[in-house]
């Protein structure tokens, strides 16, 4: 699997001074997403709904709410 492109505006498109180090999208060559956030499972785990469940490799992050928006319009329909 491969990063085939990013998804929204990139962090210095967002206010990033350093452009370096915010919360990022990337669609992957097998159509799957990879996020970039701040990683926040122990706090969030206890937290999730009864219906949703995470496995022991899987992390919850977080990503800025103007990431997510600035995003939507790149995000494949299907």
């Amino acid at each position: 699997m491969n990063i085939v492109r990013r998804i929204g505006a990139s962090p210095r498109e967002r206010g990033s001074l350093s452009g370096e180090t915010c919360p990022d999208i990337f669609e992957l060559s097998d159509g799957n997403f990879a996020v970039i956030g701040t990683e926040a499972t122990a706090k969030l785990d206890p937290q999730l709904p009864r219906d949703a469940a995470r496995a022991d490799y899987e992390r919850i992050v977080v990503i800025s709410r103007e990431t997510l928006i600035r995003a939507k319009s790149d995000i494949p329909d299907r």
